[in-house]
């Protein structure tokens, strides 16, 4: 799918959302205690922009970017009623550039683009978090893509941010019972060495 068909996809989705704002990614609504006093936080490909706003409301000043132009729309819009310090931009993320050790946290979930790796690791802070949450290949249930260009595969996120020192990871996969626990979805929040 090429960058337009993508953005009106996704515009279309978020002009005609009528549901409360999506809640705020697993990873980090159950890894909060994780999360530095303050600093900034970059939401990649953000979408209506719930991380951004769970994170701006703990007190930190955000950057968030997604392809849609309506999700951007109803993420600033947001911001602007709560007063909060959000700079939501429309860009498609595979061609924005961040500045190095810039973030005290980066968030990422439900997308998945492996080349930007590098990007996103040297867009931490010495001691700046990741939390990131996106779908496997060993999902159980139908939910999420059907392209296997966009599922990790097992342990998948662990050796992409081997650099990182990891503080948390959970990837179910199909072990046990696949009805019960957190399945479809691998969940990692790796942290940016001191030195």
């Amino acid at each position: 799918m090429d960058t337009e068909t993508t953005r009106r996809k996704w515009d279309r989705i978020y002009r005609e959302w009528k549901a409360p704002f999506p809640d705020v990614a697993t990873v980090l609504s159950q890894n909060e205690h994780l999360l530095p006093a303050g600093g900034r936080a970059l939401d990649l490909a953000c979408g209506l922009g719930s991380n951004a706003l769970f994170l701006a409301r703990r007190g930190f000043e955000v950057d968030a970017i997604d392809i849609s132009e309506a999700g951007i729309e109803a993420l600033a819009h947001t911001a602007r009623m709560e007063g909060l310090p959000i700079h939501a931009r429309v860009g498609d993320v595979m061609e924005c550039q961040w500045a190095t050790e810039h973030y005290d946290v980066v968030v990422v979930t439900r997308f998945l683009e492996r080349t930007l790796v590098r990007a996103i690791v040297d867009a931490l802070r010495p001691g700046g978090l990741l939390f990131y949450q996106t779908f496997v290949k060993s999902k159980s249930s139908d939910y999420g893509p059907s392209n296997p260009r966009f599922l990790l595969h097992d342990n998948e996120l662990i050796r992409l941010f081997d650099g990182l020192l990891i503080r948390y990871y959970r990837d179910e996969a199909r072990a046990g019972r696949p009805d019960a626990g957190q399945r479809d979805e691998a969940f990692l929040v790796g942290q940016r060495p001191e030195s």
